[in-house]
């Protein structure tokens, strides 16, 4: 894939490296939270997250609320990471990772837009953020996630992680995954 046709100017230049991965027609790039892909992502995420929970739509409103309520500044270094996946140039994935403690980081908002799901990225954008969780110092990535949502579980239990007792009191934690980094 020509990484020149992504969408966002500002990665598609973006030398390949550790912040960086093409799979198939995937191509994963280490992004600021804020870019309008990453921030139409986000929502897009919060939408459908709360959405499944709530069992219906939710309002422009509540995404804003619920994107105020839990900030992604944690998601920058020297603390964190974010990156955006792109499929033949369209930004459809997203996630992040954060350092919980120096060894321990946590994978956050991780969304893969349904029209794209089991295309490869998934995959992509976990490779992505494992090797940010390294680059920061972390041996070790953990995740929290709810029952309802099986595309997710089914995507960290192919990739190596495995569910451990909780590792925090999240009012939407109902499952709780590691994998080791080294």
């Amino acid at each position: 894939m020509n990484i020149n046709n992504a969408s966002n100017s500002s990665t598609a230049d973006a030398p390949r490296g550790a912040g960086n991965r093409t799979a198939g027609d995937w191509t994963v790039v280490a992004e600021h939270f804020a870019t309008a892909d990453a921030v139409a992502l986000r929502r897009a995420y919060y939408a459908e997250v709360a959405g499944r929970y709530w069992k219906r739509s939710v309002t422009e409103a509540e995404i804003d609320e619920g994107l105020r309520d839990d900030p992604d500044d944690g998601l920058v270094p020297p603390t964190g990471q974010f990156a955006v996946g792109r499929l033949d140039g369209r930004p459809l994935a997203c996630g992040g990772i954060r350092l919980l403690d120096p060894v321990t980081a946590e994978l956050t908002r991780v969304y893969v837009d349904p029209r794209a799901r089991g295309t490869g990225g998934g995959a992509a954008l976990l490779g992505v953020l494992e090797d940010e969780a390294r680059a920061l110092g972390a041996e070790r990535v953990r995740l929290d996630t709810r029952s309802d949502l099986v595309e997710a579980r089914a995507l960290y239990a192919r990739h190596g992680y495995a569910e451990i007792p909780a590792y925090n009191a999240g009012p939407y934690a109902e499952h709780w995954f590691e994998k080791p980094l080294v």
